[in-house]
């Protein structure tokens, strides 16, 4: 076999898996099974989906006795932007059926994870998923992006006014659209609104500390969520 042939073949595979990935572009097949197998909530179930990227993923690996025993679903996959999650909200939340989301989700967006977002295009993922969820009558809990002073896979951005504005904004959307904000940015962001390395080893993804950090204040706010009624669908935008 010759090198041209070689390099044909390496092409093909090349060209084929990739075409591959592209079908697949949100991660629709990561839980697909799982989603099956749980089942719908229990009678009296305070079902509570986890919506988010690394940071949601993570979670469950370094902290696995925060979910085990509880009615708590993880739906993280590390990379993704909110139009990811938005196109695979309905099979990994709605169909799920629970009283709560919590959605964490936007600085991947900042960092570019697939292609420039302006912050106006990552509010208008974050509100429709918040309105997807709220018309079949699951609460909302939008949480404030995490403090990044930088990322170290895409490094010079200078993210942190960016998650400042962006928390801004989420904040006030949350407060005028029946949805519970947890506010992690201001428990955790350091004098440079970065991410202290007693909470992070790489100022992005949280240890188990910073997750111990994370863990009362989502609380607080799912019991704050489960308080409160279900949006009416003629209420939701008011």
């Amino acid at each position: 076999m010759n090198r041209f042939t070689v390099f044909f073949i390496v092409s093909i595979m090349m060209c084929f898996t990739t075409d591959l990935a592209a079908q697949d572009w949100a991660n629709l097949n990561r839980f697909k099974s799982e989603n099956l197998k749980i089942g719908l909530p229990k009678e009296n179930e305070d079902r509570v989906v986890f919506m988010g990227n690394s940071i949601t993923e993570g979670w469950i690996r370094e902290v696995p006795e925060f979910f085990a025993g509880r009615p708590y679903i993880n739906r993280g996959i590390s990379g993704q932007t909110t139009p990811q999650m938005l196109i695979r909200f309905r099979q990994d939340v709605i169909k799920l059926q629970p009283k709560v989301v919590v959605i964490l989700a936007g600085t991947n967006d900042i960092a570019g994870n697939t292609g420039p977002s302006t912050l106006e295009m990552i509010e208008d993922n974050l509100y429709s998923m918040t309105e997807l969820a709220q018309f079949h009558g699951i609460r909302v809990v939008l949480c404030s992006v995490l403090p990044a002073a930088d990322y170290p896979w895409r490094p010079g951005l200078n993210p942190a006014p960016k998650i400042v504005e962006l928390n801004r904004r989420i904040k006030e959307y949350a407060q005028k659209h029946h949805a519970i904000y947890c506010d992690y940015f201001s428990a955790m962001a350091d004098e440079n609104n970065g991410l202290p390395k007693k909470f992070s080893e790489d100022g992005v993804h949280p240890n188990k500390e910073g997750y111990a950090i994370m863990a009362p204040l989502v609380e607080s706010a799912i019991s704050e969520a489960l308080k409160t009624p279900s949006i009416k669908v003629g209420d939701i935008g008011t």
